[in-house]
């Protein structure tokens, strides 16, 4: 028998590490040992803090309609195969994998459950896939247009994603907003137009001098509901505005009563677990792996991580990304033996 540690939500600001025993492989199995886990802070501070909603039959492709607690949580784990049914193909052994899988030591797949790393990427950058597939849905659709004046809200770790891949457009102006100094800082190292406090008293007027007659796109991803009516009040007459975040069971309400009306803005909600209308003729998951995987060797995201934790310690990262989220990008589980 193979035993595994996997982190387990037990309650609202409640979180452990079980040991199980798996099951012998079966057919077309392998064994996966992993070296590192990402946490996505957005989704998982939902599922940590009990702000999930009841019905999630359509809130995201890894929560499932019956999701409570007790229950692992995660999607971001990269490992290497140490163990292949008799009748797998040797080719298997050894090699790096990512898979969706909750934050474990050990699982169990089949090769279609999991995604080869191209050739000498490091683990750590593989583990920012589903964020940078998030990413490049984000920007497939907002589909960016040559000179346009573009807004992002929330600099996150999707957030510098998304940021990093719009650098690469030839925009007018790109601005990006969060509330955390050090997120900012990291923003603007993408060169970007400029960057804003949204907290700050006069934000709205500060973003005005740069993105004259109003943004043309804005796309609203720093999981906070009130960014939604700021990221509506700074879009021009007929623009566009792209909804990534997932706001769980937060409530707000939306100033819709004075110029949006007039403004034929649109809104469009974006979440990656399907392809868009306009594109799935053409695209699949496939086709848009490769453009992430291809995004995460340009853009180098590992630069962003900002701590890791092994996962005896899983209780301090998620206390730290619910108390000190401003010291925070991006969190990592690293499950390695120290040598």
């Amino acid at each position: 028998m193979n035993e595994c540690k996997t982190v387990i939500f037990t309650a609202p600001g409640q979180v452990e590490v079980r040991q199980s025993s798996l099951p012998p492989l079966t057919q077309g199995q392998m064994l996966v040992e992993t070296i590192c886990s990402a946490i996505s802070p957005g989704t998982e501070m939902l599922v940590y803090r009990g702000q999930f909603p009841k019905d999630l039959s359509d809130a995201h492709d890894s929560l499932s309609s019956e999701l409570g607690y007790p229950t692992p949580y995660g999607y971001a784990c990269v490992g290497r195969v140490i163990k292949i049914s008799k009748d797998m193909r040797h080719r298997w052994l050894g090699r790096l994998v990512f898979a969706f899988q909750p934050h474990t030591s050990h699982f169990i797949a089949t090769p279609e459950e999991v995604l080869p790393l191209p050739e000498g990427m490091s683990p750590e950058t593989a583990c920012f896939l589903p964020n940078m597939e998030t990413a490049v849905n984000l920007v497939q659709d907002s589909a960016p247009i040559l000179g346009e004046r573009t807004l992002v809200f929330g600099q996150g770790i999707v957030g510098l994603l998304t940021s990093a891949l719009l650098a690469e457009f030839p925009l007018a102006s790109l601005v990006t907003c969060d509330c955390y100094p050090f997120r900012r800082e990291a923003s603007l190292s993408l060169g970007v137009s400029a960057t804003l406090d949204p907290n700050v008293s006069d934000f709205r007027e500060q973003a005005r001098k740069l993105l004259p007659s109003g943004a043309d796109l804005s796309i609203e991803i720093s999981g906070s509901p009130s960014a939604l009516d700021d990221a509506i009040a700074l879009t021009g007459f007929g623009g566009r505005v792209v909804i990534g975040s997932w706001y769980g069971d937060k409530k707000t309400s939306l100033d819709l009563g004075g110029v949006f009306h007039r403004s034929r803005i649109e809104l469009i909600a974006s979440q990656v677990s399907t392809i868009a209308p306009g594109l799935s003729g053409r695209w699949d998951k496939g086709r848009r792996f490769k453009v992430a995987w291809d995004a995460l060797e340009r853009i180098q995201p590992e630069k962003w991580i900002t701590h890791r934790f092994p996962i005896n310690q899983t209780e301090k990262a998620y206390q730290l990304l619910d108390k000190k989220p401003e010291e925070t990008i991006q969190v990592v589980f690293d499950y390695e033996e120290p040598g």
